[in-house]
């Protein structure tokens, strides 16, 4: 009788086993296309056993637990790449704005020269300096012709207002820049916070139960990943369960950011800093999407804004050098006052009635031509000079930097595309779900199930037969 009872049992710890891992292989095939779930395992275990008069009887299976099909090592290296990629689709998404905010038609070329690249075709700036010069030479072919000085005090004054407006363009990139960082100082300060909360739900829930709370760890490893889309981290295990969050110093000296339950400093960017930490350190950014926007913000960008700057005030010093040999006061082509892209301007008492082509007779053209010149002049800071080579060779040159900047980001990225594509994908064959190995679960469990059903139908058979015929005759 007591060995029937506890076959009965024991048929019952059984169906309760295999009925719980149905379910965990149900939900490992309900979370397939979750990338951030790892697969979850059920760990069998013997339920111990017992002496009675009959012998040693086996109290049957259990669920000892479930384990996470995690690797740490593969989750720190996704981390990585993550932030690597993000830097290069920051830097990628606005070297497009700042090309865009320049109003040029950007061209590849295919030459193996060391000038090859992005270069500058018509429209935009490079447009307007074409056409203010070349208005200076139909002034020279017909110095005394009124509409040829009409026509040339309207191409001076586009090429002033593509000065200042591809500078305002740039400008309006780096604050976007500068509010994208914001944004994703404040989205890493979140998910700091979610971390630390998760890190202290781990502790309570695992308390006794170590590495059971599986789904919180699921979900803390994708705030992880979302942090590291912002700025390059580190995590250690700590205790109960935690991690901890750390950036480095430009020292190389370790910034924790979270121990345990709590979130020691936030994170904080002012200028071209980012601080954090419990005593608001200064933290090396080498990856991530606030590099990505530093970068841009104060590389590529600022270097074109100078190099915009540095070409106005060569065309106002040079073509007013021409213009007025005498150096007259005010009688200047261009506002002296104004020598940067954002700021350069006409003269105040220059106008189609006023403009003058020569300084004698007339029919002179000399002042039109010299100023024409300007265009074909070579320029050399070594001479002190604002600029190398022609202007329109100077500007072709600045754009064709800033498009090299891009076609390299834009290579970068593809490759490194591939590589957190490789590093995922070899995560994914330790962590992630496996249809056929679920299906094949699940048929197993399903087996056993059956089989302990049919043990606990013999069993109680057997248990109402000598039930029945105990005591008959």
């Amino acid at each position: 009788m007591s060995g029937l009872l506890s076959s009965l049992q024991s048929s019952v710890q059984a169906l309760n086993a295999q009925s719980y891992a149905i379910n965990i292989s149900g939900k490992n095939v309900a979370n397939l296309d979750n990338a951030g779930y790892s697969k979850e395992t059920v760990v069998f275990g013997s339920s111990g056993s017992v002496q009675t008069t009959d012998g040693v009887i086996s109290e049957g299976i259990s669920i000892q637990g479930v384990t996470q099909s995690r690797d740490a090592l593969r989750d720190a290296q996704v981390a990585r790449e993550i932030s690597l990629t993000s830097s290069l689709q920051t830097q990628e998404q606005f070297l497009q704005e700042a090309q865009t905010g320049l109003g040029e038609n950007i061209t590849n070329t295919s030459s193996t020269s060391a000038t090859t690249g992005a270069t500058a075709s018509s429209g935009g700036l490079s447009a307007s300096l074409d056409n203010f010069f070349n208005a200076f030479q139909s002034l020279a072919a017909a110095p005394t012709d009124p509409g040829q000085k009409q026509a040339l005090v309207q191409q001076a004054a586009i090429l002033t207002n593509s000065f200042q407006i591809a500078d305002g363009n740039l400008a309006q990139v780096q604050g976007d820049l500068t509010a994208q960082i914001q944004n994703n100082v404040a989205d890493a300060n979140q998910q700091l916070q979610t971390i630390a909360t998760i890190n202290a739900q781990i502790a309570a829930l695992e308390s006794g139960h170590p590495g059971t709370a599986v789904d919180l760890r699921d979900q803390r490893e994708s705030a992880i990943e979302k942090l590291a889309a912002d700025v390059p981290i580190t995590t250690t295990s700590g205790p109960n369960g935690s991690v901890q969050v750390s950036m480095t110093d430009p020292s190389g000296g370790n910034v924790p950011l979270v121990m345990g339950a709590t979130v020691t400093g936030p994170l904080s960017f002012s200028g071209s800093t980012l601080t954090g930490g419990a005593s608001a350190s200064a933290l090396q950014i080498s990856s991530g999407s606030v590099y990505g926007a530093l970068s841009v913000r104060d590389g590529a960008v600022q270097t074109m804004r100078g190099s915009l700057d540095s070409l106005a005030s060569q065309i106002v010093t040079s073509v007013n050098a021409a213009y007025n040999p005498s150096a007259t006061p005010g009688a200047d082509f261009f506002n002296p006052a104004g020598t940067s892209a954002g700021t350069i301007a006409l003269s105040g008492s220059l106008s189609a009635s006023s403009l003058v082509a020569g300084t004698g007779a007339a029919g002179d053209n000399s002042i039109a031509l010299a100023v024409a010149a300007v265009a074909n002049q070579v320029f050399s800071t070594g001479s002190g000079d604002s600029i190398d080579g022609t202007p329109s060779q100077f500007y072709s040159g600045a754009v064709s930097g800033l498009g090299q900047s891009l076609s390299s980001t834009n290579s970068l990225l593809q490759n490194q595309t591939s590589v957190q594509a490789l590093v995922t994908s070899q995560r994914d064959n330790v962590s992630g779900v496996s249809l056929d190995e679920e299906m094949g679960n699940l048929m197993k469990y399903q087996s056993a199930y059956q089989a302990s059903a049919r043990v606990m139908s013999t069993v109680d058979s057997l248990l109402s037969t000598l039930i029945n015929n105990t005591g008959s005759p």
